[in-house]
């Protein structure tokens, strides 16, 4: 047996999983309150006691680990037009597992500095311009980022004529020039800059968040959470060498602040007539709706979908409806499975007059909008336009409507009898047609909650974590 520790630093809670990877099975996982604040290892210690009990005493022979304990890798992107190097910017950023608090495009004025001086990011990316094209913005822009009060690291990755000029200007702040994130136009190069930001997470932020006396315990914090994610994702859907992926996939990540999704395909067109528009998107795409999640961004998905959505799904009126979110979003530990002990529906949340059946109905309904909004924002859609020779179409983003494979995870999607009905609300439907959502296609539900360790093993042992995944995941049906 060669026993593998696998451990997740989340913002709430710390996972752990153990691996044996010569039988190539899950020993165990569990998980316990982070504890950031104190000492990380004490939430750590706690996990692995929970894990031991299921498990008993393991001999642990490596250990790995992703983080995004203390907010996660917060990042600011600035690029020169919103739809080009602004876009390949953030998506630079998403794609290393960074939560991209907010994206700047053309000049910053002083409104725009004060914001970046008061979201105080981990990292701040400055791009803008094509290799020999645009350099005035970004120049322009470097000297105002000169100006900040924080001191926070600033990758430069534009016009790679004017990034010595940059530098020279960002002299007195932590900088590192990188290749263009869009050396030409309409055509991203995320590689590099993903790689840099990697580098900085592992160097600084790791120690700036506390977390460096859990680094001292195991092999190293590897990477970002949603990174160990995405490379998991990525690794299923296209495999190794020596072991075929499952082919294109898209992604579910169901948090109670923030969804994630993350879609494993290349997305041309494949509509008559359709030309694309914008930026072409890379085959592993994360996206990240910071406004969508069950408790902490409750009321964004009631904004996204409507309350009418919410009402016809959960089967309550409006002002019921409404009554029970707000009480959610200020209550945000309240599960209902939490809320009975003798499985009766009818049992009410102590204090209020919610039973559990509303509760279940109105947490299905909440989770099938949420991914409902989360996925039409992430696929691409269809504009109509006319010809002489009849209709036309112009698509923006990736064409989804191919993929057949739908991998969930998150609490309330694992926490359900309902998981596949939920997970439904990420195929196509009427209600937006011109979405290229995926028409339909198999269910695949992480209920062991793995996929972040998969990808941290995945590293080390690539065609273990593969296969891992594939026995693990589990096909859904509604």
């Amino acid at each position: 047996m060669n026993t593998v520790l696998l451990i997740d630093f989340g913002s709430t809670y710390t996972k752990v999983t153990a691996v044996d990877t010569v039988s190539e099975q899950v020993l165990g996982t569990a998980q316990s309150f982070t504890t950031i604040e104190t000492d990380i290892i004490e939430g750590l210690n706690n996990a692995l006691a929970i894990l031991f009990e299921k498990t008993g005493k393991l001999e642990i022979n490596e250990q790995y680990a992703c983080s995004s304990a203390a907010g996660g890798l917060r990042m600011v992107a600035i690029g020169l037009v919103p739809e080009l190097t602004a876009k390949a910017a953030k998506q630079a950023s998403l794609g290393a597992g960074a939560k991209v608090i907010k994206t700047f495009a053309y000049e910053l004025t002083e409104g725009d500095l004060k914001e970046i001086d008061r979201i105080d990011p981990d990292i701040c990316l400055l791009s803008g311009g094509t290799d020999g094209g645009n350099r005035e913005n970004i120049i322009y822009n470097a000297r105002m980022l000169a100006k900040s009060t924080k001191n926070f690291p600033i990758i430069i990755a534009g016009n790679r004529s004017a990034a010595d000029e940059c530098a020279e200007i960002l002299k007195e702040k932590q900088t590192i020039v990188c290749e263009n994130v869009m050396p030409r136009l309409d055509i991203p190069n995320v590689g590099p800059v993903q790689e840099e930001i990697r580098n900085l997470f592992l160097k600084q932020i790791v120690k700036a968040k506390g977390l460096s006396e859990a680094e001292n315990l195991i092999k190293g914090i590897l990477m970002p959470t949603p990174s160990a994610m995405l490379t998991a994702m990525k690794l299923l859907a296209k495999g190794t060498r020596t072991e075929d992926g499952i082919g294109d996939l898209l992604g579910v990540d169901l948090g109670g602040a923030t969804t994630d999704i993350y879609s494993m395909a290349f997305g041309f067109p494949t509509t008559a007539n359709c030309a694309l528009k914008g930026l072409r998107e890379d085959y592993a795409k994360r996206t990240v709706e910071g406004d969508i999640g069950m408790r902490y961004s409750i009321h964004g998905i009631v904004d996204a979908a409507g309350i009418a959505r919410i009402c016809e799904l959960s089967g309550l009126d409006e002002d019921r409806a409404k009554e029970i979110i707000d009480y959610l979003g200020t209550h945000t530990y309240v599960l209902p499975k939490n809320i009975v002990e003798d499985g009766s529906e009818k049992e009410v949340l102590p204090g209020t007059d919610y039973t559990m059946d509303e509760l279940s109905h109105l947490d299905f309904a909440l989770a099938g909008a949420a991914i409902e909004a989360a996925v039409t924002r992430h696929a691409g859609k269809l504009e109509e336009y006319f010809t002489p020779l009849g209709v036309s179409y112009m698509q923006t983003g990736k064409d989804l409507t191919k993929v057949t494979k739908v991998i969930v995870t998150g609490g309330a999607l694992i926490h359900t009898t309902r998981t596949a009905e939920i997970a439904s609300h990420a195929f196509f439907s009427p209600l937006t047609p011109m979405s290229l959502k995926p028409k339909r296609g198999d269910i695949l539900v992480d209920r062991k909650y793995i996929l972040a360790s998969m990808g941290l093993l995945s590293t080390v042992y690539p065609d273990i974590a593969l296969r891992i995944m594939k026995k693990e995941l589990i096909k859904d049906e509604p």
